[in-house]
C-alpha cells in the first residue's frame, strides 16, 4: 500500500535528490526505468518504516525511563499491539513482493516477434556481436563485429526496437554488463543460450564489460555500446552487409576519426609483451 501511494509521487525526482541511493540514474532502457522505479520505491518504504521505528525506540526510552526504585506496572501481553506488529511487516513484504514480482516478469518477458535479434558471443578475453535474421541457434548471421586486443568492439543498436539477446560462450562462464542498462546477465558456454529483451529509449555511448571473473585478462572484456537512431542503424547494418567494417559503418552514420572507435574506453595494456611476466632470460625472485 505505502508503494502504491508513493507511485503518485515522482519517483525519480526523489531518486534524483538523493543520488539513486546507490543505483546509477539515467537508465537507457524502458526495462531499466522500471527496475529503478522500483529500487527508489522501495529504499522510501524501507526508510519510512525505520523511521517509525526508531522514533518508537526513542519515544520508549525517554517515557519510560527509570525514575525510582519503584517497579513499573508489569503485564504480560498485549493483543492489539501483538497483532500489529504481526500483520504489519506481512503486508509490508507482501506489497514488495507483488511489485517485485510485476516488474521481474516484465524484465524477462520475450516477445514472440522481436524487432532484432543479437547474438552475444563471449571469449577469453573479448566479444563478438552477431546481427541474426531471426531468433534462435538456428538463424543466420547477417553482420558481425569481432574485439581484438588493440581495437574495443562497438555494438551499435536502435532505440524504440524489442532487441532480443541471445548468449552463448566459447569457453568458461563471462556476464554481459552495460551499467546504464541496470541489467547484467551471465554467458554460458555449451547448449545454454541465456536470452533476454531491451527497448532502449536513449542515444549515446556507454561502456560495456565482463562482470564475470573468468580469468587473467577478465579486466581487458570490454566494449562500446552505441545507440543510435533506426534509420542510422539501418545506414550501419547496411554497410556492415555490403562488407564494410565496424569503423566504415560508424563512418557512414556520420562517426569521423576516432569516434569510429570506442570513446568510452580504451585497450588495456595487456601485458602480453614487453611487461610479460615471462621474459625470455628473466630471473626469478630470489634467485
Amino acid at each position: 500500500m505505502l508503494l502504491a501511494l508513493l507511485s503518485g509521487c515522482s519517483v525519480a525526482g526523489v531518486g534524483s535528490a538523493f543520488g539513486g541511493f546507490g543505483w546509477p540514474e539515467g537508465g537507457i532502457s524502458l526495462q531499466a526505468h522500471k527496475m529503478y522505479d522500483l529500487w527508489i520505491a522501495s529504499t522510501i518504504a524501507a526508510l519510512v518504516v525505520g523511521v517509525f521505528v526508531w522514533g518508537l525506540i526513542f519515544w520508549c526510552v525517554i517515557r519510560y525511563r527509570k525514575r525510582g526504585d519503584t517497579l513499573p506496572v508489569q503485564t504480560r501481553f498485549n493483543m492489539p499491539l501483538e497483532v500489529l506488529y504481526t500483520v504489519t511487516p506481512v503486508l509490508i513484504v507482501a506489497v514488495l513482493f507483488y511489485y517485485t514480482a510485476i516488474v521481474q516478469t516484465d524484465v524477462d518477458k520475450l516477445s514472440a516477434k522481436p524487432d532484432m535479434t543479437v547474438e552475444v558471443v563471449a571469449f577469453k578475453w573479448n566479444w563478438q556481436f552477431n546481427y541474426r535474421d531471426a531468433p534462435g541457434a538456428e538463424a543466420k548471421t547477417v553482420a558481425s563485429t569481432l574485439g581484438s586486443t588493440d581495437v574495443i568492439p562497438l555494438l551499435v543498436l536502435p532505440t524504440g526496437k524489442k532487441i532480443r539477446f541471445e548468449e552463448t560462450s566459447r569457453d568458461v562462464i563471462h556476464s554481459f554488463w552495460v551499467p546504464e542498462m541496470l541489467f547484467k546477465r551471465d554467458v554460458f558456454p555449451g547448449n545454454v543460450r541465456n536470452t533476454f529483451e531491451v527497448t532502449l529509449d536513449k542515444e549515446g555511448r556507454y561502456v560495456g564489460r565482463c562482470a564475470e571473473l573468468c580469468g587473467t585478462y577478465h579486466a581487458f572484456m570490454q566494449f562500446e555500446l552505441v545507440v543510435v537512431s533506426p534509420a542510422e542503424f539501418d545506414q550501419f547494418l547496411a554497410a556492415k552487409v555490403a562488407g564494410g567494417s565496424t569503423q566504415d559503418a560508424m563512418g557512414a552514420i556520420g562517426f569521423t576519426g576516432d569516434e569510429r572507435f570506442a570513446i568510452t574506453t580504451q585497450p588495456f595494456d595487456s601485458r602480453r609483451t614487453g611487461q610479460s611476466w615471462n621474459q625470455s632470460g628473466a630471473v626469478a625472485a630470489g634467485k
